[in-house]
């Protein structure tokens, strides 16, 4: 049965669809089976994997309503047992039409349900904001892992999410974790950076991996080319610290059993 785990902050521009990329592609590297559901209307996990965003192909947004059924919508990416269901802009529709149905909250994790017992992890792709489609995605979720740039306002957005999350558990009887915090971002030359870190790993009341995503050309030029960094750059510092991050989690996993 797969570990579901979202990749949220409410804030944007801290890497959560890099990290949400290349950390699944690793993931398939090191043996795991692995499905990407890109949940974002942006959808720039799809087109960070070679799959540009088309309103006439059917996306999640046809999965979560039931005009499609879960196992036509998956894509093979070039990394074998890695796997993506892609978003479009159909996605900021379903907003509107999900608000009055009921039980709107658990379409996702309905939808996951039919298919997670063929996977090791599932990743979904927030957008970053607090809506329907997040609160769908943290439900349907088992874990939470939280990017956090290497600035102060992230502190901010850090202290926000874990209100939420408290808030999902206490009112919709969830048992929602956090996986951990991630740095992103991250350069170990600058003193803002090192102090951030400093904060993060001091005073956040879970998890903090102690691998950092370094700031890297190679990470921000790869989906351009619809790469992730494994095939794009595999020797740049960003694909050594994805590479490095992905086989954290695995052992967070094995030291839990």
């Amino acid at each position: 049965m797969a570990r579901v785990i979202s990749i949220c902050n409410q804030k944007g521009g801290v890497g959560k669809t890099t990290t949400s990329i290349n950390l699944s592609a690793y993931l398939s590297l090191l043996g795991k089976k692995v499905l990407l559901i890109d949940f974002d209307p942006q959808a720039n996990a799809s087109s960070g994997l070679g799959f540009l965003p088309k309103l006439k192909e059917k996306s999640v947004y046809h999965g979560i309503l039931g005009h499609e059924e879960a196992e036509n919508l998956i894509k093979n990416t070039a990394l074998f047992n890695h796997h993506l269901i892609p978003a479009n802009q159909h996605l900021a529709g379903a907003l509107v039409e999900l608000v009055n149905l009921p039980e709107r909250e658990f379409f996702l994790r309905k939808f996951i349900n039919r298919l997670r017992h063929q996977y090791d992890y599932v990743f979904i792709d927030l957008p970053p904001s607090l809506s329907l489609l997040t609160l769908n995605g943290l439900i349907a979720s088992d874990e939470v892992l939280i990017p956090v740039q290497s600035e102060y306002y992230s502190l901010e957005g850090l202290s926000q999410l874990l209100e939420i999350i408290n808030l999902i558990n206490k009112n919709l009887n969830q048992e929602l974790n956090v996986a951990g915090a991630v740095l992103t971002m991250y350069d170990k030359r600058e003193k803002l950076s090192r102090e951030v870190a400093k904060n993060v790993r001091q005073y956040f009341n879970h998890k903090v991996f102690e691998t950092e995503i370094p700031r890297c050309v190679a990470l921000a030029e790869a989906p351009s080319f619809g790469k992730p960094i494994a095939l794009y750059n595999p020797k740049s510092i960003g694909a050594l610290a994805y590479q490095k991050l992905a086989q954290e989690l695995i052992n967070q996993e094995e030291n839990n059993n």
